[in-house]
């Protein structure tokens, strides 16, 4: 076959460290279309970006010559330095250094995005430690519930 062709799709989840409401709307409003410019310069496609003010979610795309590693080390790094230069208030922020990665079938694809846009609505019902062991859990992750959250 002469030519690479992939369709690996990815529901990304990370947080800020220790979780601190540090994305407000006015913060997310400029931070989302920030983090899909980086994924679009490594070449990759956003297809959708939402969380709350201690977490973030990104549906995308991404290549199959890339890590996935590689990826979120350049996401965090940039958009931690440009809040940080952008939003004087928040010296402090961080990410947190892991993150949770999932793949995604292409029929599930209205789910997941439905997913992402509900994010507010959700957190008002379950927390983030909560949702992750339970995204963890579906997709069939191993993991020591000692080591997953800072």
């Amino acid at each position: 076959m002469p030519g690479t062709y992939s369709q690996l799709l990815l529901h990304v989840v990370f947080s800020t460290k220790r979780r601190e409401p540090w994305i407000t709307a006015e913060v997310a409003e400029r931070l989302y279309p920030y983090l899909g410019g980086i994924l679009r310069a490594e070449n990759g496609s956003i297809y959708d970006i939402g969380g709350v003010a201690d977490h973030v979610h990104l549906y995308l795309r991404w290549r199959p010559d890339g890590a996935v590693s590689d990826l979120m080390r350049t996401v965090k790094a940039r958009s931690s330095k440009w809040l940080h230069e952008t939003f004087p208030n928040l010296a402090a922020f961080a990410w947190q250094e892991g993150y949770s990665v999932f793949t995604v079938s292409k029929s599930q694809e209205p789910a997941v995005k439905k997913y992402i846009a509900a994010q507010g609505e959700h957190h008002g019902k379950e927390d983030f430690p909560s949702e992750l062991l339970r995204l963890l859990r579906a997709h069939g992750v191993e993991f020591d519930e000692r080591y997953v959250f800072d």
